[in-house]
């Protein structure tokens, strides 16, 4: 049987507040808490609510057949769990049906694994004891930030008790396999779950174009394209961000409407089922195809790469200075000030001051600035005020 696997991303960054450079050595609290706070219950209204809501009766409905999986950064269950506890309780409802999986990430939705080994091990650790202390959650599978994936991560991971982790399933990382399958890294020992990337934009990106060939596009014809998928030992993987559904495209597109019908539509054929990861973990395949990602890929924009967030010259100078705080920021052991460098480390900071995306219209639906200088500028004196507290 062919298993249907959807993994939704939740996260929301702390976004900083305008700090002018006035403001360096007199103010030191970054975060623009009202806007943080107003985002973050428009999309608590807009989409984790409703959508928590229509997945948890679709479970009911479909008698358990239906299944999901997430993972919610360290930054928005921090949110969410201060804010919303509404929210937080309806997933841990979704979590008790035994249908749904939540998966281990970075605490601060960070670039630590390209960055800081040290780093990167601890926020994982952090991210495993918040999801286990505020969801009651044991997390077996990661995903890394962004979907970011590099042959090296899985040794890492690997080591860390991590056997399967996500990633992207672009051709220049497939080769000529399909990604409806499970694949090996290239240590033999971590499987991997490739996203098919033209089904989820078909729901994430294309679903509400009315210039689409496609539009508008019905919950049996997505169904029957599935069906038509010609494995019966493979696994249609569909990530996207949680968000998709009432956030980036409103309920008047007809988004919820669409996942209302899909479940059944695909069960229609008893060829098909839905899987978690974890219920992936558990297929032996012999002979599974290699995964090889040699330079880091992930899910964003058409190169498929890193680039978003570390190609301009401002990006790399604000990744350079902000992790070279790392040593004596910990050297002084002050958890505080380590978990406000943390927010520091977010990588939605390094996505806003992207020069080469900046008319894209996904990238400019995400940056609170209006520029990519500003966004550098601004987080450059944020950067200037706390090293100033660190006396470097």
């Amino acid at each position: 049987m062919a298993a249907i696997c959807f993994y939704f991303q939740v996260h929301q960054p702390y976004r900083l507040k305008n700090f002018s450079f006035v403001k360096i050595g007199k103010d030191h609290f970054y975060e623009a808490t009202a806007q943080n706070v107003e985002i973050l219950n428009r999309v608590s209204d807009r989409c984790y609510l409703p959508a928590n809501n229509l997945f948890l009766k679709l479970i009911k409905e479909n008698e358990g057949k239906f299944k999901i999986s997430y993972s919610i950064s360290g930054t928005c269950l921090e949110q969410l769990h201060r804010h919303r506890p509404d929210v937080i309780a309806s997933f841990r409802k979704l979590y008790e049906t035994n249908c749904v999986e939540f998966l281990s990430e970075t605490y601060y939705h960070s670039l630590a694994a390209l960055y800081s080994l040290p780093e990167f091990e601890r926020q994982v650790k952090l991210h495993e004891k918040a999801m286990n202390n505020i969801l009651g959650v044991k997390t077996k599978v990661f995903r890394n930030t962004e979907l970011m994936y590099q042959n090296g991560l899985a040794d890492i991971l690997d080591e860390m008790g991590y056997k399967m982790v996500l990633a992207e399933g672009s051709k220049k990382y497939l080769g000529k396999e399909s990604s409806n399958q499970i694949f090996l890294a290239k240590n033999q020992k971590t499987k991997i779950l490739p996203r098919n990337y033209i089904l989820s934009d078909d729901i994430a990106f294309r679903f509400s174009d009315p210039a689409w060939s496609e539009f508008p596009l019905m919950a049996e014809t997505f169904a029957n394209w599935l069906h038509k998928i010609d494995d019966s030992t493979g696994s249609i993987n569909m990530f996207m961000d949680y968000e998709t559904f009432g956030e980036h495209r409103k309920t008047e597109t007809g988004i919820f409407e669409f996942m209302r019908h899909l479940p059944a539509q695909i069960l229609k054929d008893p060829n098909f089922h839905f899987a978690t990861p974890s219920d992936l973990l558990k297929i032996k395949k012999p002979n599974a195809p290699l995964y090889d990602s040699p330079a880091w890929s992930s899910w964003a924009d058409e190169d498929k790469d890193a680039s978003a967030w570390t190609e301009d010259n401002m990006q790399k100078d604000a990744l350079r200075k902000v992790y070279a705080l790392e040593r004596p920021l910990k050297a002084l052991n002050k958890p505080d000030l380590i978990d406000v460098w943390g927010k520091l480390l977010t990588s939605d900071h390094f996505y806003y001051m992207s020069t080469r995306y900046r008319s894209d219209p996904t990238h400019q639906s995400f940056t609170p600035y209006n520029s990519p200088y500003d966004a550098y500028l601004n987080y450059m004196n944020v950067l200037s005020d706390f090293g100033g507290l660190l006396g470097i």
